[in-house]
């Protein structure tokens, strides 16, 4: 997700710094920006000068000092709560306090991290969809801290600027879209988990029967079963309601390294 959010920033004219947490993840996080906008390209969805330029606009480091001088700081770190605080920690004691910082989480509440910084009401959930780059929506998420301010101003760089379309939602476990999106996928987890159906049957029911441009496991493992999991485990902690709870199918497969695309294997097998 901080590939995607880093392409879609470049290609809007921004200047980009992208933060990785290793010395030997810097080469990698680069090379993912730079296919990404080579398939771009390819798909005639941008053109050769626009993609040079916006690689121009990247660099990747693995200092976290390097976001010095950003206006805004979106964090895309795995979905684990004490990472995201001592990251925010961290970051509002390198930052001035004008600079807004954003979380991309999917499920942790914004006001945690807003209380561990001393900027809470520049704490805002900037919540991009995968692929970034290619999906039209963010969620702007408020904590009860949030200033009109700060929304106003990333609401206005996410249409303006980035030319996407935002809703707005309360800071609730899972927002808007996972709080619907991820008792369908953990349904068809189920289904598959009984025996009821294969995991191929169940996503062409909803691919062929319901238009859907992609089925629930499929889409599981785009996601990430790892992100799955957690974000599910965040709203069951939450609400309560057992169709939040995540199966342990899904929890075994997390176990075992079986995450969806970006391991080669989740329930369907890809090519690495």
């Amino acid at each position: 997700m901080g590939a995607g959010i880093a392409e879609v920033c470049a290609r809007a004219g921004a200047t980009v710094v992208v933060v990785e947490s290793a010395a030997d993840a810097v080469e990698v996080a680069h090379g993912r920006i730079l296919k990404s906008l080579d398939r771009a390209v390819r798909g005639g969805r941008l053109s050769e000068a626009d993609s040079t330029a916006a690689a121009a606009r990247v660099t990747v480091t693995a200092d976290l000092a390097g976001v010095v001088d950003c206006e805004l700081v979106v964090e895309a770190v795995p979905e684990v709560e004490e990472l995201k605080l001592d990251l925010f920690r961290r970051l509002d004691a390198l930052l001035p306090p004008e600079t807004i910082l954003a979380s991309n989480t999917s499920s942790i509440p914004l006001v945690k991290m807003a209380t561990v910084t001393g900027r809470a009401d520049r704490v805002v959930g900037v919540h991009f969809f995968n692929p970034a780059p290619v999906l039209p929506l963010v969620e702007i998420v408020a904590s009860l801290l949030t200033s009109e301010e700060t929304l106003a101003t990333v609401t206005t760089f996410a249409e303006e600027q980035l030319g996407k379309t935002t809703i707005r939602s309360q800071d609730r476990a899972g927002f808007i879209v996972n709080a619907l999106l991820i008792p369908y996928i953990l349904s068809a987890i189920r289904m598959m988990e009984s025996g009821f159906a294969s995991a191929a049957d169940i996503d062409a029911g909803m691919v062929q029967g319901c238009a859907h441009p992609q089925g629930p496991l499929a889409l599981a493992d785009l996601i990430g079963l790892d992100t799955t999991a957690a974000v599910a485990q965040s709203m069951y902690q939450e609400f309560k309601e057992p169709l939040y709870a995540p199966p342990p199918l899904l929890l075994r497969m997390v176990d075992a390294g079986l995450l969806g695309r970006k391991t080669g294997r989740g329930f369907f097998p890809y090519s690495r």
